[in-house]
């Protein structure tokens, strides 16, 4: 069978949880022998590199503005060298960027994106049913949306000590992760943090709230029971080492965050946004409450640190559900029988 060409396109930021997948993912397909590809991303030497170490042919660009002609000329003109079968762009900057032409377009949302951008495709993958129904109510053709999710960063890693980051060891320790946007609802976290006695956060992230979380964290007296641990490569070496992972997101596509938690053995709690929502079963992968609930919230993370049984059947049932359907064997198959099935041949 000839293998299939397919470029995959970012024009991403510099750290990001779409961004990472975008490289699980690109290397997974690669590693999977069944098509040749290539990786046309924003010149982030980091990500480059870590493509390349794992086989991914790779070009950077800087893929600037609308008047930035010169290097979207370069980048349409390398895409097009390349000859590829299929293209699957990743958000709207790659997604604005990149034209019909002899190859069948394919745009991957990881969110609920406004669709401006996204009106060109053939096809279209959305990350979680909600996604995918977001786009048929756009206008997008139903047969032509499909639904893949994401896969966990299935690296082996050991737990860090309980003690890091000048923690008390015999505390209850809490981890949550993210960009420090208002979407992640990390205040309100943090005022629930006041109602549990004992406990120490682990608020693993940056962003532009990063000044009011820190001040909120000051005017409800816990700066000794949260560590800001900025941006952190090492999220499932963290989610080891918890007792258990807190997800307060008012806006979450799927919640990447919710495969590793699965995958690397924390339990998580998580508000009824659209990822989470979706995809935790309440009280048998994981736990729900209500968005920005307060009480909810404090009420939840005191009863799940007080009963570590429930905690373990939460881990072991997520880590079941995890190996059926959203493993890296799994997602890359899903992948491949979809471009298989989509190609012009």
């Amino acid at each position: 069978m000839t293998q299939l060409r397919v470029a995959q396109v970012l024009a991403g930021a510099p750290q990001g949880g779409a961004e990472n997948f975008f490289v699980r993912l690109s290397a997974g397909l690669q590693a999977s022998g069944e098509l040749t590809e290539k990786a046309f991303i924003r010149n982030h030497p980091h990500r480059v590199a870590a493509l390349r170490e794992q086989g991914v042919e790779t070009a950077g660009f800087r893929f600037g503005g609308q008047f930035d002609v010169y290097d979207r000329w370069v980048y349409r003109r390398q895409l097009n060298k390349f000859r590829p079968d299929i293209v699957m762009t990743w958000m709207g900057r790659a997604s604005a960027a990149t034209p019909k032409g002899n190859y069948v377009l394919v745009n991957r949302l990881g969110h609920y994106y406004k669709l401006k951008y996204y009106q060109q495709a053939d096809y279209w993958v959305g990350i979680s049913k909600g996604i995918c129904q977001h786009l048929i109510d756009g206008g997008m053709p139903a047969d032509r949306v499909v639904h893949i999710p994401n896969f966990a960063d299935e690296t082996e890693v050991a737990p860090l000590p309980r003690d890091s980051f000048d923690t008390p060891s015999d505390v209850p320790l809490l981890l949550a992760a993210g960009r420090l946007h208002t979407n992640k609802a990390f205040d309100t976290l943090l005022r629930a943090l006041k109602e549990v006695p004992d406990a120490v956060l682990w608020l693993a992230g940056s962003g532009p709230e990063e000044a009011a979380l820190k001040s909120l964290c000051s005017e409800l007296g816990l700066d000794a029971r949260v560590r800001f641990l900025g941006w952190r490569n090492d999220v499932t070496a963290l989610m080891r080492t918890a007792d258990l992972f807190v997800c307060p997101s008012r806006h979450e596509g799927l919640g990447s965050i919710v495969m590793e938690s699965f995958f690397h053995g924390c339990p998580i709690l998580a508000t009824r946004s659209q990822g989470p929502g979706e995809v935790i079963a309440h009280g048998e992968t994981g736990w729900l409450t209500d968005i920005d609930d307060v009480q909810q919230l404090s009420d939840a993370i005191v009863q799940l640190l007080a009963n570590p049984q429930m905690r373990d059947q939460l881990r072991d049932s997520a880590a079941q559900d995890y190996r059926q359907r959203f493993s890296r064997e799994v997602v890359v198959n899903q992948y491949v029988d979809f471009y298989r099935r989509i190609a012009r041949r």
